[in-house]
C-alpha cells in the first residue's frame, strides 16, 4: 500500500505544524498499521524544513515545570571542598556575566501552539530532551525518514544562519536555541550523509548564535553527562577532520578560510566550556592578580605615536569565559580530558604565521585558531607564542629607532646583559633590577648575553648557557631560597629565606625571559607554582604534588572515623621548622592554641593549614617571583593560550628524551649522510649512553639538557664533518644545535673523545 491508499476519512497528518513525542508515536502507529511511512516522512520533512515549526517542537508540557539545567559539577565536591565549603564553588553559582542582567520582556507575550507560555528565563530548558532522544531512536531506523530530515535541514539551515546573522541575535536566540538542541540529539550526525551536507550547515548556523546564546547552550550541555557530551564533541571533531583531510590546505589555500572548519571550531568551543562547567571547579582567584601589571603613569612613546592603534592586541580573555563567569584555569578536573579537544589534522595544516596575524589584527573578519586554543597542541601554540614574542622584539627595535630619530638618543635596540661568570647572580640581579625600575620595556627586547672576558657572539647558545647557570646557582639548596623534597624531587619557596625579594624577582624574570627567548630551563617546581602564576590560589589538592606527606596527614584528619579531638589532640596552632632548624609556631586563627580541632571544625582546620603552607607563608617570596615573571609576560597571550600544565611544558620542555626521534630528524652537512660509517657509529654510541650522559650530550650540543615542547623529534640537530680522524675532540655550535664531528675511523675512539668533550667542555671558548 502506498500513500494513495489513504482515504479522505483517514488522517495523513498533513496539518502537523510541530512535533511532540506523542504525535510522532501516533503517526508511527498509523504507518506501521498501514505498512507505509509516507505520513511520517511528510510530517518530519515539513517540521524540519521550517524553523518556526521545529523551534516549537518537542516542548515540555506545562505540567513539567521547566527546571534550570544544573551541571553535574553541582553535585560533585572536590577534595578541598571537604576541607571547607568555601574552597570549591559550583558552576551554577558563578556569575553569568551580561546574561544575568538581561530580561526578555517580549517572552511573556509568546505562546506555544498548545497554549503554554514560553518561559522567559534564559536559563530554563523548554525542550523535552529525553523525549527527543526517544523519538530519534524510533524514527532514525527508517531510511526514508532520515533522508527527509537531511533534505529538510539543507533547506532550512541557510535561512536560520541568515536570520541569526542579520537580526537582533539576543531576541532570536531563546527560540532558535531549541533548534540546535533538537538537532544535536541526532545520533547519526557523524554518518557520511550528514557530514557531506547537513552537518556543516548546522555548524555554520550554530556559530552565529549570540554570546548569551552560546553560554546557554554550554550550560545546557554541561548537564548532559560524559557519554552525551563525548558524542557531541566527536560530532564536531569529525566534521573538522573530514573537511581537513578532504581538502588540500596550504599556504595559498588556508584552512582558516574554510567556513565549515571555522564554524565547527566555534561550536566546539561551546562544548569545551560545557566540559569545564561539568568538571571539578575551584573558583578561588588570587585577589592581587590585577596588581601585577606594571604601573606607568606617563604615556609611552609607543602610545604617543599611536602604535597601539596600528597593532591591536588579540583577546586577553575569551568572551565566552566572561559570559559564563568561569575561567579555564578554574577547572581542576574536566569531565573529558582536555587532550580530546585537540585536532591533530588541523595542527598539521594550520599556518601559524598567518593565523597569528589574523588573531592580532583581523579577528573580526578572519577566523584564527588562536581564538580556539584548545584545538591546538602545545607545539602549535608555542609557534604562535614565538611569533608574538618575535613581533614584540621587532616592535621594540623599531621604537628605539624612533627614539633615536625623534629625541636624538642612541639607545641599544637589544637587551644586552653583560655578566661575570664568577659573579653571575650579583651582576644579573643588579642589571635586571635597574631595568625593572627604569625601563621595564627593555625586557621585551631580544636578549643578548655576554660573559665578561670571553669571546663569542650570542646567537642563542650563550643565552641558553646563561639561563642554565642562573638556574643552577639560584636553586642551590645551600643558598636557602628554595627547599628541596627528596621524595618528589621538587623545589618549593623557603618561607624563612634570608634572601631579599630581588632574588625571587630575578628568578621570575629569568623564567619569563626563557619563554620570551624560546629557551628551555631545568627547573623543578610543583604544578601549584604554575597555577599560582595563572592567578589561582593553592588548595589542599595541590599539597598532593608539592607536600605529599602533609597532604596524606591532612587527609587522614578528614577521614578519621573516631573522635578527632581526643585521638589527635590538635589545635589551630601549627609548628614549622625555620632555616636553622628552630621550631616556629603559627596560629591559623586568633588564639589558635586555645581552639581544639574537632570533628565539626576539622574541615576548616585542613583548609586553613593548606592555605597557610601554599599561600600565606610564602606570600612575600611568591609575590616577588610572580612580579618578575609578569614584567616579561604581562602583554603576552601566554595565559590566554596555555593552561598551567602547558606553561610548565614551555618552561621546562619535555621530560622524556627519545633519542631515536632525534636520530630520525637529524640533518647532515659537510659530506656526511646517515649512511656514513662514522655517523652510524655515532648513533650507536649515543644510544648506548646512560641517561646522565645523554643529558650531558644535549647540554653540549644544544645548550640545555631538556627536550623542547613536542620532544626531541622537534629538535633539528645538524651533524657536520669537521675534518678527518685526528686527536681533536668533537665541538658544537649550541646556537644552531650543530655537532662538528671529525671522521673518526674507530668507534672506540669516537666514544672516548665524545665522552671527554661532553664531560669537560663547559663554557664558551672551551669547546
Amino acid at each position: 500500500m502506498n500513500h494513495r491508499d489513504f482515504g479522505p476519512e483517514e488522517d495523513d497528518f498533513s496539518d502537523v505544524n510541530y512535533l511532540t513525542e506523542e504525535k510522532v508515536c501516533e503517526i508511527l502507529e498509523v504507518c506501521e498499521e498501514k505498512k507505509d511511512y509516507t505520513p511520517l516522512v511528510r510530517a518530519v520533512g515539513k517540521v524540519f524544513t521550517y524553523s518556526e515549526c521545529l523551534m516549537r517542537s518537542f516542548r515540555k508540557v506545562k505540567s513539567e515545570a521547566p527546571k534550570k539545567v544544573k551541571s553535574e559539577q553541582t553535585t560533585r565536591k572536590s577534595e578541598s571542598n571537604q576541607g571547607a565549603s568555601s574552597t570549591s564553588t559550583a558552576a551554577s553559582k558563578t556569575p553569568v556575566g551580561k546574561e544575568a542582567e538581561k530580561k526578555d520582556d517580549k517572552s511573556s507575550d509568546n505562546k506555544s501552539e498548545d497554549g503554554d507560555s514560553e518561559d522567559d528565563d534564559d536559563e530554563e530548558v523548554t525542550v523535552d530532551i529525553d523525549g527527543v532522544r526517544r523519538v530519534y531512536n524510533k524514527i532514525l531506523t527508517h531510511e526514508r525518514v532520515e533522508s527527509a530530515i537531511i533534505n529538510a535541514l539543507v533547506c532550512m539551515l541557510p535561512n536560520v544562519e541568515c536570520e541569526l546573522t542579520y537580526h537582533d541575535a539576543y531576541s532570536f536566540d531563546h527560540n532558535y536555541l531549541n533548534i540546535f538542541v533538537i538537532l544535536m540529539e541526532n545520533t547519526n550526525l557523524h554518518s557520511p550523509e550528514y557530514l557531506e551536507s547537513a552537518l556543516p550547515l548546522i555548524c555554520k548556523a550554530m556559530s552565529k548564535l549570540s554570546l548569551p546564546g552560546q553560554a546557554r547552550l554550554a550550560r545546557l550541555w554541561s548537564g548532559f553527562g560524559t557519554e552525551h557530551l563525548i558524542r557531541i564533541l566527536e560530532t564536531f571533531q569529525q566534521v573538522i577532520t573530514y573537511t581537513v583531510i578532504c581538502n588540500d590546505f596550504d599556504n595559498d589555500n588556508l584552512v582558516n578560510d574554510d567556513d565549515t572548519v571555522a564554524s565547527a571550531a566555534k561550536c566546539l568551543k561551546m562544548v569545551y566550556f560545557a566540559n569545564i562547567l561539568a568538571g571539578e571547579l575551584d573558583m578561588h582567584l588570587n585577589e592581587e592578580e590585577d596588581d601585577l601589571l606594571i604601573d606607568t603613569n606617563d604615556l609611552t612613546l609607543q602610545e604617543l605615536l599611536g602604535d597601539e592603534e596600528r597593532s591591536p592586541r588579540g583577546p586577553r580573555i575569551d568572551p565566552l569565559e566572561i559570559e559564563l563567569g568561569v575561567r579555564v584555569s578554574d577547572c581542576r578536573c574536566p569531565l573529558i580530558p582536555f587532550e580530546e579537544f585537540i585536532n591533530e589534522p588541523v595542527n598539521e595544516v594550520v599556518e601559524m604565521d598567518k593565523d597569528y596575524v589574523f588573531y592580532k589584527v583581523n579577528t573580526e573578519s578572519k577566523f584564527a585558531f588562536m581564538t580556539c586554543p584548545f584545538i591546538l597542541n602545545a607545539v602549535t601554540k608555542s609557534q604562535g607564542l614565538y611569533y608574538d614574542n618575535r613581533i614584540r622584539m621587532y616592535s621594540e627595535r623599531r621604537l628605539q629607532a624612533l627614539y633615536n630619530t625623534v629625541e636624538g638618543q642612541q639607545v641599544n635596540p637589544y637587551f644586552k646583559l653583560k655578566v661575570r661568570r664568577d659573579h653571575l647572580i650579583d651582576d644579573a640581579l643588579m642589571r635586571l633590577d635597574m631595568i625593572a625600575e627604569e625601563n621595564p620595556s627593555d625586557l621585551k627586547k631580544q636578549l643578548y648575553v655576554e660573559f665578561e672576558g670571553e669571546q663569542g657572539l650570542d646567537e642563542g647558545g650563550v643565552s641558553k648557557e646563561f639561563f642554565q647557570l642562573v638556574v643552577e646557582e639560584i636553586f642551590n639548596i645551600d643558598i636557602g631560597m628554595f627547599t628541596y623534597d627528596e621524595s618528589t624531587r621538587l623545589f618549593w619557596f623557603n618561607p624563612s629565606s634570608l634572601e631579599n625579594e630581588g632574588q625571587y624577582t630575578l628568578i621570575g624574570i629569568v623564567l619569563g625571559l626563557a619563554i620570551y627567548n624560546n629557551c628551555i630551563l631545568d627547573v623543578h617546581f610543583p604544578m601549584v607554582v604554575y597555577r599560582k602564576l595563572m592567578g589561582k590560589k593553592g588548595t589542599l589538592l595541590d599539597l598532593a604534588d608539592s607536600h605529599p606527606a602533609l597532604h596524606q596527614s591532612l587527609k587522614n584528619i578528614l577521614c578519621h572515623e573516631g573522635d578527632v579531638e581526643k585521638d589527635m589532640m590538635l589545635t589551630f596552632q601549627i609548628s614549622q621548622t625555620d632555616l636553622f632548624g628552630n621550631p616556629v609556631t603559627h596560629d591559623l586563627k586568633e588564639k589558635g592554641d586555645e581552639i581544639p580541632v574537632t570533628n565539626d571544625n576539622r574541615g576548616e582546620f585542613v583548609s586553613l593549614y593548606a592555605d597557610y603552607i601554599l599561600n600565606q607563608s610564602v606570600d612575600v617570596q611568591f609575590k616577588a617571583f610572580r612580579r618578575g615573571f609578569h614584567m616579561v609576560t604581562n602583554e603576552s597571550p601566554l595565559k590566554y593560550l596555555f593552561r598551567a600544565d602547558e606553561i610548565e611544558l614551555l618552561i621546562c620542555g619535555t621530560r622524556s628524551l627519545d633519542f631515536y626521534a632525534l636520530e630520525q630528524n637529524a640533518e647532515y652537512d659537510g659530506g656526511f649522510s646517515k649512511e656514513t660509517q662514522v655517523v652510524k657509529d655515532f648513533w650507536e654510541v649515543l644510544h648506548s649512553f646512560g641517561e646522565d650522559q645523554k643529558k650531558l650530550f644535549l647540554q653540549f650540543t644544544t645548550g640545555t639538557n631538556r627536550a623542547p615542547v613536542g620532544g626531541l623529534g622537534k629538535l633539528k640537530m645538524i651533524i657536520a664533518k669537521n675534518g678527518s680522524d685526528s686527536e681533536r675532540l668533537p665541538t658544537s655550535h649550541t646556537c644552531f644545535n650543530a655537532l662538528l664531528l671529525p671522521e673518526y675511523t674507530s668507534k672506540d675512539t669516537l666514544r672516548e673523545r665524545l665522552l671527554k668533550a661532553i664531560t669537560y667542555a663547559k663554557g664558551f671558548g672551551m669547546l
